[in-house]
């Protein structure tokens, strides 16, 4: 089944440090390969944009929102099309630690297999950045 209309899903995970920690670690765009690894293996800073390689995409251009004191991560990623989706994700403190939320958004024509697939995928991701920063 494919999808015309939109749709959300809010994928959250609950990591034990501080909200200030996991912001300052998340926001920094070389940290990604890390843990974001649907956004591929690599990544390089070239004339001023953040260029994700070895992405399942192809290679992607990652821009992040100005960084802030509000937790936003928010950042744009341009497919090799030139289409450009919009990933909103927080970071929210939850007492002495803090919760992590991705907001995956469904894009025209993505069936149901491939927004389960996206979740998993963005699940793992969120799930690497918790063993990240809990083990550090």
């Amino acid at each position: 089944m494919n999808s015309t209309g939109t749709e959300s899903r809010h994928l959250g995970i609950h990591i034990d440090r501080t909200a200030t920690d996991v912001y300052a670690y998340a926001s920094d765009p070389a940290n990604l390969p890390a843990w974001a690894h649907g956004l591929g293996g690599t990544i390089e800073k070239v004339a001023g944009e953040w260029i994700a390689d070895s992405s399942p995409l192809g290679r992607v251009k990652v821009a992040f929102t100005p960084r802030n004191d509000l937790g936003v991560l928010d950042h744009h990623v341009t497919l090799p099309s030139g289409e450009t989706v919009c990933n909103p994700v927080r970071v929210i403190a939850d007492d002495t630690g803090s919760e992590v939320v991705f907001t995956l958004r469904r894009q025209p024509g993505t069936t149901d297999a491939d927004f389960e697939r996206d979740a998993a995928m963005v699940t793992a991701d969120l799930a690497r950045l918790k063993e990240l920063l809990e083990s550090a």
